[in-house]
């Protein structure tokens, strides 16, 4: 018998699988677990990716053609690309977290992907109460593609923000509304929502809401940044078959964020 944590046989894509973040370390795990990996990033992947491209995930027919140059099915998606807030714009952030992996997920669902696919996307604890934000986000998840996104996104300036909070309640939002419009194909969809984590990207955040903040923020597991591996394992673990009947969740890898938040129990004053 197969086992279920196994992706041999599997063919794969990551977007953002590239350099030293949770994507490379996602490619890690899957080459481990006998996966043929694609990645599309813009720095280079671990050694042993089947392929690789650079792809700015701002142009929607650059990851068309990147999809198309991949060929053949993909039986797992995974959208690991995300830019931090600042200092990018908040329409770049929001284009590149949210938009292109909606984009990407459509364009993959639509053709190469076969029935009992899995699709995960990297969302945020930064997304936090995404449930109570509705109303700000549907027109966004009403636009019909890249281009209307973008519009929304450039006219919509004072919501979006710095982008990445909204990016990410919005990558949450979608990703309920995907599983439900793919459960017929039987292909899932879900997403994660990582805490404070030891990435390329931690300085960026630091610099942007001060590193005493992210140093002090509720991390009640262990009292430490995550580290990249440790994010990937959960994220690996969704599109498996291991999580067959997992679909339209946002996974909290947060170390215990979610269940201060839901209990009352953090402390603002001390961070």
């Amino acid at each position: 018998m197969a086992s279920p944590w196994s992706y041999e046989g599997k063919r794969v894509l990551v977007s953002g699988g590239g350099g030293a973040g949770m994507g490379a370390a996602v490619v890690r795990d899957l080459l481990e677990l006998g996966a043929e990996v694609h990645v599309f990033d813009l720095k280079d992947p671990p050694e042993g990716a089947a392929s690789f491209q650079t792809v700015d995930l701002r142009e929607p027919d650059a990851i068309d053609d990147a999809v198309a140059k991949v060929g053949g099915r993909i039986d797992a998606l995974f959208n690991c690309a995300g830019l931090p807030g600042p200092p990018f714009s908040g329409t770049d952030v929001m284009l590149v977290n949210f938009v292109a992996a909606r984009h990407l997920t459509g364009v993959v669902t639509s053709g190469p992907m076969p029935e009992g696919g899995a699709v995960v996307t990297i969302s945020s604890a930064a997304g936090y109460g995404w449930e109570n934000v509705q109303a700000q986000v549907a027109d966004l998840l009403a636009t019909p593609d890249y281009a209307s996104a973008r519009k929304w996104c450039e006219d919509n300036t004072e919501r979006v923000g710095e982008g990445y909070v909204l990016s990410k309640q919005a990558i949450n939002w979608w990703t309920c509304n995907a599983a439900l419009d793919l459960a017929p194909r039987n292909i899932r969809v879900n997403s994660t929502g990582p805490g404070p984590t030891a990435t390329p990207m931690m300085p960026s955040f630091e610099e942007y809401v001060g590193k005493d903040f992210m140093q002090r923020f509720p991390k009640p597991l262990g009292g430490r940044y995550a580290t990249p591996e440790e994010q990937a394992h959960a994220i690996v673990f969704l599109n498996s078959d291991a999580a067959a009947q997992v679909t339209g969740v946002n996974l909290y890898v947060d170390a215990g964020f979610a269940a201060m938040m839901v209990t009352g129990r953090v402390d603002w004053s001390s961070i």
